[in-house]
């Protein structure tokens, strides 16, 4: 029966892709996809975009692909990835300029059209945070694609495939519905569809999404035993044509393959086991089997599907202010009691300057940062040394500006032993994120799926024109 094989080779927008070069060199895979986005992610490309209209991308796809691409040729391994985030064409261009510098003949795909900014009356968002903004002119506001799109562009020859928010299960599910040929929501009425198979590919991609989670990296389980972390290797999928399922990793490789391992991924961020919606299939995870044939392989079984969700899920990013923070340190004796003095001085200093504060955030490193108000303080006094850090919102970056300088004064004029003082963080611009939903047809209506000759993308603008307006596959 016709299988395939495809590698998880990112996890975030910045995570280590040198394991997904050893997914290429091992000769085990078809494809790869890279997964970096994630809601934080966009809002950090739309400050580049805002800075730089031909950027919002994710520019770690830059040396990724200068790494992984000329082994990719050579091996013929498709590469998938996200790093399109809010600039799908720059992002293709980018690809495209690594393809001049190593003289690669390599096609490039393009998804597009997930961008609903220009939509909002069609989409129903849920309860804002406190009530406090409006979503008249939201910076950014994308629909989370499913995988037909990715399908279509492998289709049409693309050796690289750059999208915008797709669904990170479906960049894994739109490559085995290519490869496998299984039907996709869209191109078949829903009663033709086979939506146990759909959900074993979106669980494939679930699986592999996070790059070295799954094969024990961030393991809450006897993590110490988890061998060859600084060797990790990525997961990858086998999946043949009925639907069969199983995980491994590079041969080798650090890491391991277990019933926790693969059970702590299956459930991550999933909110109800019985209906993960994804845009492809909802997912019912509650009858699924993990059976382990050795630590470097796992077959997952009893995976079933229903229809997806009639809408598509969005997140936009209202502008929310700025970000105002410091940072500075005290030792023993009395460590905690002289950092919870500096914050009440900071306090008092910002309210007698009349700094209108609209959110203070105050964590002790070492003692509550992590597990904020659950934390038990024990024998604080007895503490070698705690950091004071503490953030604030503001509507006017002078304002956020202005909390900043407050720090340095503290070494001088507050309680004693001040050290490692880090010094004033660049203000930054906030964004608050917005969950909802959009009409599925509203969105296929202007998704699009083409490809072209890295060449075609390295003309520049003119071709970009061109390249918009011939040959497009329509969803």
């Amino acid at each position: 029966m016709k299988s395939l094989r495809i590698g998880g080779g990112l996890g975030f927008y910045g995570d280590s892709y040198a394991p997904a070069l050893d997914l290429v060199l091992s000769g085990n895979v078809q494809y790869v996809a890279f997964d970096h986005l994630a809601e934080l992610t966009l809002a950090i490309l739309q400050k580049d975009r805002a800075r730089d209209p031909a950027l919002g991308f994710a520019k770690d796809l830059i040396p990724l692909m200068r790494a992984i691409l000329p082994q990719a040729k050579e091996h013929g391994v498709r590469l998938i990835s996200n790093a399109g985030g809010l600039n799908p064409l720059a992002a293709a261009r980018a690809v495209a300029a690594v393809c001049h510098e190593r003289s690669l003949d390599v096609s490039i795909g393009v998804v597009i059209g997930d961008d609903v900014a220009d939509e909002l009356g069609e989409v129903c968002f849920d309860p804002a945070p406190g009530g406090r903004e409006s979503l008249a002119a939201p910076a950014f506001a994308s629909a989370y694609l499913g995988g037909l799109p990715v399908k279509r562009a492998l289709a049409m020859g693309a050796d690289v495939v750059v999208t915008g928010r797709v669904a990170d299960s479906a960049l894994f599910l739109g490559a085995l519905a290519h490869g496998l040929d299984w039907i996709l929501p869209g191109e078949r009425p829903e009663e033709d569809m086979d939506w146990d198979l759909l959900a074993a590919g979106a669980v494939a991609g679930h699986l592999l999404e996070c790059s070295g989670q799954v094969v024990g990296g961030n393991h809450s389980a006897d993590w110490t035993k988890v061998p060859g972390l600084d060797r990790i290797g990525y997961p990858i999928a086998e999946v043949d044509a009925a639907g069969s399922l199983e995980i491994s990793k590079v041969a080798g490789s650090g890491g391991w393959l277990n019933f926790d391992t693969v059970r702590e991924q299956l459930l991550y961020e999933v909110h109800d086991p019985a209906r993960y919606h994804t845009p492809d299939v909802t997912v019912d995870l509650t009858a699924v089997e993990i059976r382990p044939r050795d630590s470097e392989r796992v077959r997952v079984e009893g995976v079933r599907g229903q229809a997806p969700p009639k809408t598509y899920k969005v997140v936009a990013g209202v502008k929310d202010g700025y970000l105002g923070q410091g940072l500075i340190g005290y030792s023993w004796p009395h460590a905690v009691e002289k950092a919870r003095a500096a914050e009440r001085i900071l306090r008092q200093q910002a309210a007698a300057r009349g700094l209108p504060l609209d959110d203070v955030a105050a964590e002790y490193l070492g003692l509550n940062s992590l597990h904020g108000p659950l934390a038990a303080p024990g024998d604080s006094d007895e503490m070698n040394e705690v950091y004071l850090r503490m953030a604030i919102r503001t509507r006017e970056r002078a304002q956020a500006e202005a909390f900043g300088r407050l720090f340095p004064p503290l070494a001088l004029s507050g309680p004693p032993t001040a050290s490692g003082f880090i010094g004033i963080d660049p203000v930054r611009e906030l964004f608050l994120g917005r969950i909802g939903s959009v009409p599925r047809a509203l969105v296929d209506a202007r998704v699009r799926a083409f490809v072209r000759p890295a060449a075609a993308f390295f003309a520049g603008t003119d071709g970009r024109r061109q390249m918009e307006g011939r040959d497009e596959d329509a969803l």
